[in-house]
């Protein structure tokens, strides 16, 4: 089975990558940064001798590239399960935010998922089966402070996952709106949040891939994930 996953060189895309080396997968994964991306690859390899993994440098906020980059998966095989995992996180208020900030987090959190799926959905369809998971977060659901443009985004990906639900059913692909409170990864390094407070990426790593090998007749559609003590 192929398994695209994007923003797969650190944090939850590297646990999520880590959980299907363990059961023998191929990986195709996707980062920005080629060091970190390669760093992981060499760490699958290593410990996970049984999968396959290759890797593709993709800014998943060009349109082009990520066509690109949805080709490059495609001459691998049919994917049976994607993982629009890439993203980023700027804190603001919609009232004080440069102009450009919505443009540059729905590029990167929204245009990146939609262009991709779009891209492989056709093979997809095709096969008459397999797993979407969006990213999204708890910000998908509730607006808070600071939220700004972020959370506009997140909203916006959630609404996309629902609707692609609706259109893929028929079509015997899954699509799951995977929605997580704080996940301890770098961005929480210095922050003086204990690792023990949050989440592991691990853990939304865990459902993923429990979810993704319920029977046919089965999904999940909407994935909460929050820390026992609650958000932050």
């Amino acid at each position: 089975m192929n398994i695209v996953i994007t923003g797969a060189s650190k944090g939850i895309g590297k646990a999520i990558a880590e959980a299907f080396a363990q059961a023998g997968y191929t990986l195709l994964l996707g980062a920005r940064g080629e060091l970190d991306l390669y760093n992981t690859v060499a760490h699958l390899q290593t410990y996970y001798p049984n999968c396959q993994v290759h890797a593709q440098s993709v800014d998943v906020s060009n349109k082009l590239q990520v066509q690109a980059f949805a080709n490059w998966c495609l001459s691998y095989g049919t994917p049976d399960i994607v993982v629009n995992n890439a993203g980023s996180f700027v804190p603001g208020a919609i009232h004080k935010e440069n102009d450009d900030i919505l443009e540059s987090l729905m590029a990167t959190n929204v245009y990146s998922a939609y262009f991709l799926t779009k891209a492989l959905l056709p093979a997809m369809m095709a096969q008459q089966s397999g797993s979407i998971f969006n990213i999204c977060s708890i910000a998908s659901l509730k607006a808070y402070s600071n939220g700004g443009s972020y959370s506009i985004s997140k909203f916006a990906l959630l609404g996309f996952s629902k609707n692609l639900r609706e259109e893929l059913m028929p079509h015997g692909i899954k699509v799951c709106a995977v929605i997580p409170g704080a996940v301890y990864t770098d961005s929480w390094s210095g922050s003086g949040v204990s690792e023990s407070r949050i989440m592991e990426a691990a853990d939304i790593a865990k459902m993923i891939f429990a979810a993704a090998h319920l029977s046919p007749q089965a999904v999940v559609e909407d994935m909460v994930l929050r820390p026992q003590l609650g958000d932050l």
